[in-house]
């Protein structure tokens, strides 16, 4: 039994999107992004791990953070910054705001954190921005979003990403420009479930770069999403996720996928960066933390659903990758007050 293993971890990390303001800009702009880790508690209240993105709907930009040149884009273009990186978005390469007075986006966005989502924002010179529709007519047009999942235990798949992820408009994804437009449209007139909509399609947004993301690594690329598309590995990955609770070895494993047993260590630990059974321990205890959090079942029912006849074996695994034991981590998530905004608390 195999799995698609990219949804299998997008589901476990408890992947969360949301539609934030929507930009109307004129000739001349720039808008600055602080760390996402800055506004994390305004935009995602209770996600461990913040991500900001941008779509261009109308006209053209420039993409820029520190340590890397500047990223033409166009109408259609998608950029992520999955680490949560402080960037610009401008018309012009090397444009950044100048604001004179007022606040600045970072003050903006914790000031209007209660307020309905998206903010239409009128950038009407890198000096000047200004909440609220334009009294122009916008060259360009971009919707920003926010994305929000757990890193902890274990999420294979945001150290694997770039700092920058940036997805031209192609046949694969120039729908995705229109929908937002449209979707951002239905919503700044208050039509009934518009804000589930944008939620949901920040999700596919995302979704859509990491898979469009995968098919153009090029071949010497390492890191799990370069062990998916492997042949041995990527078959190995999908039957550890499709049957996480089997007691696996390392030669049933090999046996499945047609190597032998050193060199399916060998490739898995070159691509992926651990052995396939270090692999499975961290993503049992992923399984194990979404059933302490989401059930009252008991830590030995627990330990049995991931695959461990002994619960004290099963609490001393969890405990060295989650940095607690799970009742002590179960009663610690308990402990927070309950979240807002669609993000659930993460015990630390």
């Amino acid at each position: 039994m195999t799995t698609d293993t990219l949804s299998d971890v997008l589901r476990f990390v408890r992947l969360r999107g949301a539609v934030f303001y929507y930009l109307n800009c004129g000739v001349e702009w720039a808008a600055e992004a602080p760390p996402a880790r800055d506004i994390a508690d305004a935009v995602m209240p209770g996600a461990e791990h913040v991500m900001e993105y941008h779509v261009i709907t109308k006209g053209a930009g420039w993409a820029a953070m520190p340590g890397l040149q500047p990223v033409r884009l166009a109408a259609g273009d998608i950029v992520v910054f999955p680490h949560g990186d402080p960037h610009v978005m401008s018309s012009a390469p090397g444009l950044r705001p100048r604001r004179s007075g007022g606040h600045s986006e970072r003050e903006l966005t914790l000031a209007t954190r209660s307020d309905p989502k998206p903010i239409p924002i009128a950038y009407h010179s890198p000096t000047e921005f200004s909440v609220g529709k334009a009294d122009f007519e916008a060259s360009t047009n971009v919707v920003c979003g926010f994305l929000g999942c757990d890193l902890r235990p274990f999420n294979p798949l945001v150290a694997t990403l770039p700092r920058l992820l940036h997805l031209p408009a192609d046949a694969s994804g120039h729908w995705i420009a229109p929908v937002l437009e449209q979707a951002v449209e239905a919503s700044q007139n208050q039509r009934p479930g518009s804000g589930v909509l944008l939620e949901r399609l920040s999700e596919m947004v995302f979704v859509d770069a990491v898979r469009r993301y995968v098919e153009t690594l090029p071949e010497q690329s390492r890191g799990w999403l370069a062990g998916l598309r492997d042949r041995y590995v990527g078959r190995a990955l999908g039957l550890l996720h499709g049957e996480p609770a089997r007691e696996w070895t390392i030669e049933e494993l090999a046996s499945e996928v047609a190597l032998s047993r050193s060199a399916l260590h060998e490739r898995f630990v070159e691509l992926v960066g651990q052995p396939p059974m270090q692999y499975l321990t961290q993503w049992r205890m992923q399984l194990a933390a979404k059933l302490l959090r989401e059930s009252k079942a008991p830590v030995a029912a627990i330990a049995l659903e991931v695959g461990y006849d002994s619960e004290a074996a099963f609490s001393r695994a969890f405990k060295r990758v989650a940095g607690r034991p799970p009742a002590a981590w179960r009663r610690a998530l308990e402990a927070r007050p309950a979240p807002t905004g669609g993000a659930a608390c993460e015990p630390r």
